[in-house]
């Protein structure tokens, strides 16, 4: 169970990364024109608001996507919260990890609560004719975070001992 101090930097976490996510949409949606790219590096970065009804990639599972995906990141967030409550005092990765994860699922669950259109994304790469999809700083949190998770578990995980017990070594054996 995390203390009191890593609640409290679980907390910050979560807020700065939902306030940033929350103001940087809003800003977006007030300046930028919808589905026309503002070049900010050229082509290879853009702004382009758009609005995702489905989830990452452009996953879409017909006309209930809006409340499948929402039920989905609530039950994400269930699930966080109850590997919140069993990390390790001092495992700092983790807790960084569930706390940018979650922030960045309940910044897109906001989008997907206040508006029918889906979730406002408007960071635009396109490097010659590969075209990542355009997402926002709610999507940056759970990317980078589902990696510094993957690598808290692959430590803790190599640092377990084997639950298989070695081999007896046979007895010798007498010619």
């Amino acid at each position: 169970m995390v203390s009191a101090a890593e609640q409290r930097r679980f907390v910050g976490v979560v807020s700065t990364v939902i306030v940033l996510d929350l103001a940087t949409k809003l800003l977006a949606e007030t300046v930028l024109p919808r589905y026309v790219g503002v070049p900010v590096i050229g082509e290879l970065f853009q702004l382009r608001l758009v609005y995702n009804p489905g989830a990452a990639f452009g996953l879409h599972v017909g006309e209930y996507s809006r409340w499948i995906f929402m039920g989905l990141s609530l039950a994400a967030l269930v699930v966080l919260g109850s590997m919140l409550k069993t990390t390790r005092p001092g495992d700092w990765l983790r807790l960084y990890a569930l706390a940018s994860i979650c922030a960045g699922a309940a910044g897109n669950l906001i989008d997907r609560v206040r508006s029918s259109r889906g979730v406002v994304d408007f960071l635009d790469f396109t490097v010659g004719s590969l075209h990542w999809p355009t997402f926002n700083v709610a999507d940056m949190a759970v990317t980078c975070g589902a990696f510094a998770l993957a690598l808290s578990l692959w430590g803790e995980g190599k640092q377990q001992p084997s639950s298989i017990p070695a081999p007896e070594a046979a007895p010798p054996t007498s010619s």
